[in-house]
């Protein structure tokens, strides 16, 4: 499975095992009708849901809800791949990976270690998907700037290494603990390091696109400059909106970024992905034209805020329009 900036939906019935690429056509000619309405994206988060309670079975039912509707969207194959596998429908599981690498999915390191899929390491399709995966990586970084990516690549890895620490460490001494205060302390320090790195890196080269380093190095500029205070935030926004318009940034990460800009301007958000802990609880940073958030979600990429929310335990009712 894959994280969030990651994914799995309701159950429909489903013929076990399934082929996406086999029934691919008559899902598509028949798609809008068999999802009942939702739109991809909403599915697509009710299947990760889904999967995070692990109800597998459920969540693959949903996604092939979802992939009747579009079918090519590499990350949500490849979670649709990490659910059937551990639903136990390993066919199933090798189609959708088949299907998320025809569609673009490289990160062959990643397939390797994720857990999800280690019932399929020792079925025959599992070492040729892997070399193929390999090979198509090749081809595509050999025209990286192979020093750039290494150097974003470990960026990114220290951004994320002690912020997935956060709940566990959490949970176990609370909120308010010293062991906490030292994580935070440990995050800080690493964030300003970070910070010279990247800031060295916009300021000569600009936001680096995904066709340059790839898309994991990529966001490296995203995490860090979410990471980062106001003021360097409010210096790198236009920048980064650019790179969204020329296609080298993600319209979500985006979003993120311009919520957190509001709200640290006291202003209300716009996309609702700020969460505020207030008297031990989660809860929502105020939303401008709530009614309407959804709707503006959907058109960056970004699942129902009812969705999005649970992580966090929070139950959100979309206010009437």
């Amino acid at each position: 499975m894959i994280g969030q900036t990651g994914s799995h939906f309701k159950t429909l019935e489903v013929v076990r095992p399934f082929s996406v690429m086999k029934l691919l056509p008559l899902l598509l000619c028949c798609g809008v009708l068999a999802a009942h309405g939702q739109s991809y994206r909403s599915l697509i988060a009710e299947a990760d849901s889904l999967y995070t309670v692990k109800d597998f079975e459920k969540s693959i039912q949903v996604y092939v809800q979802a992939f009747k509707l579009e079918s090519n969207n590499p990350p949500d194959l490849y979670n649709a791949a990490c659910s059937a596998a551990l639903a136990k429908e390993r066919e199933t599981a090798f189609d959708l990976l088949e299907l998320a690498v025809e569609n673009g999915w490289i990160d062959v390191g990643h397939l390797q270690e994720d857990p999800d899929l280690t019932s399929l390491h020792a079925e025959k399709r599992w070492e040729p998907l892997i070399a193929r995966m390999a090979q198509r990586l090749e081809d595509i970084e050999s025209h990286y700037n192979k020093p750039l990516q290494k150097e974003l690549l470990q960026i990114r890895d220290e951004d994320q290494k002690y912020r997935m620490m956060i709940d566990s460490v959490q949970a176990k001494h609370g909120y308010d603990s010293q062991q906490m205060r030292d994580l935070w302390k440990t995050i800080n320090d690493i964030d300003s390091l970070n910070l010279i790195k990247v800031q060295r890196i916009l300021d000569t080269k600009g936001w680096v696109g995904a066709d340059t380093v790839g898309g994991l190095a990529n966001q490296a500029l995203f995490l860090v400059i979410q990471h980062a205070d106001l003021k360097t935030q409010e210096r790198y926004l236009p920048m980064m909106k650019g790179a969204v318009a020329a296609g080298k940034a993600s319209a979500a990460d985006l979003a993120l970024l311009i919520d957190r800009v509001e709200m640290r301007n006291g202003r209300p958000q716009i996309y609702g992905s700020q969460i505020n802990m207030k008297d031990g609880k989660y809860t929502i940073y105020p939303i401008l034209d709530e009614s309407n958030v959804n709707k503006r979600r959907a058109e960056v990429g970004l699942p129902p805020l009812e969705q999005y929310v649970k992580y966090w335990n929070i139950q959100y009712v979309p206010p009437p329009k």
